[in-house]
């Protein structure tokens, strides 16, 4: 009867985490849509309930009710599980992510290489949907966002280093709490910036949305997808998205820690602020879309390889230097 009390309990934290983040992706889509309305000097979505929120609703039933359809040629086994896969992976690294001072679903000492881990894996679920389809469209734009996302984990990775010299733990909340006398956007501000626009090109945000760049590949990797195979790339997609926003403001932000220690902004509960942190940078991702022209590939993989790379190689020699000169890293 312990067991089984203990398994319920642990199926009540995931629910709890993940029908907030799944509804949250709806709101964004919203919010998404209005900011690049409000740029272009449109309306956007307004009509379907108050101020259009309940758009992604519509959508949402739009896709359950539409027919999914299967290549007759393709693998279809692999079809199918490419979506289910790019979903999962988006969701449970959810799991590692602090709302607050223990306020997580697992406390990892490695919470920051499981995230690392687990975005890696997304690549698989895209390269399986672009081979499974059977068609040279699809398979071309699986490939591209597979060059373009295992370029840009390089610079990501490379730039947490620059944090973890800093912390000297893995452990996310440790990051966040490290951060109480000085936020680490002000120290590696020009890190902060290679993050944002590695996320982009991380979650093929434009202007790095090549894989399905509709001029050259239709929809890419996703042009054979219908229904709510399709709604799974999607929501897989805008969860990554989030999840790069919730692992900036952690890493850069200060996390859930207040702005202004001071009352009354240190009665606000911390969850409240890593959220509007989220919200901010989720902002700026929709200004770049709007924004900036898209990038072509060779452009895509210079600035990658010959730009993001050797500056963030030379900013954690930099950091790292500057710590131990002044005797400043971290015992672990």
């Amino acid at each position: 009867m312990e067991y089984i009390n203990l398994v319920f309990e642990e199926v009540y934290k995931i629910l709890f985490l993940l029908i907030p983040v799944l509804v949250s992706v709806a709101m964004i889509v919203w919010l998404d849509r209005r900011v690049w309305a409000f740029v272009q000097k449109r309306q956007g979505p307004n009509v379907v309930g108050p101020f259009g929120l309940l758009q992604s609703l519509a959508d949402a039933l739009k896709y359950i009710f539409k027919e999914i359809i299967i290549p007759a040629s393709s693998n279809k086994v692999i079809f199918i599980l490419a979506p289910i896969i790019t979903m999962t992976l988006a969701l449970i690294a959810w799991a590692v992510i602090p709302f607050g001072e223990g306020q997580v679903l697992a406390n990892i000492n490695v919470g920051i290489l499981y995230i690392f881990a687990v975005s890696s894996l997304g690549v698989y679920g895209i390269i399986m949907g672009g081979w499974a389809s059977n068609s040279k469209y699809p398979f071309l734009g699986s490939i591209r966002s597979a060059a373009q996302m295992v370029s840009y984990e390089v610079s990501i990775g490379i730039i947490i280093i620059n944090v973890l010299l800093c912390v000297g733990s893995l452990n996310l909340s440790d990051i966040v709490l490290a951060q109480q006398n000085i936020w680490f956007i002000i120290p590696l501000f020009p890190m902060f910036v290679i993050f944002f626009i590695s996320a982009l090109a991380e979650t093929n945000r434009p202007p790095f949305d090549l894989p399905e760049a509709e001029a050259e590949l239709v929809a890419g990797y996703q042009t054979e997808y219908s229904g709510m195979m399709y709604a799974m790339f999607w929501l897989g997609e805008y969860a990554n998205i989030l999840l790069m926003c919730a692992l900036g403001s952690i890493l850069f932000l200060g996390g859930w820690l207040s702005p202004i220690d001071l009352y009354p902004f240190n009665l606000i509960p911390g969850v409240i602020w890593l959220i509007l942190k989220i919200l901010l940078l989720f902002v700026l991702f929709a200004l770049v879309k709007a924004v900036v022209p898209r990038y072509r590939y060779d452009q895509l993989m210079r600035l990658g390889w010959k730009i993001f790379l050797p500056l963030s190689l030379t900013y954690v020699v930099l950091t790292a230097s500057y710590l131990f000169y002044f005797n400043l890293l971290p015992t672990i």
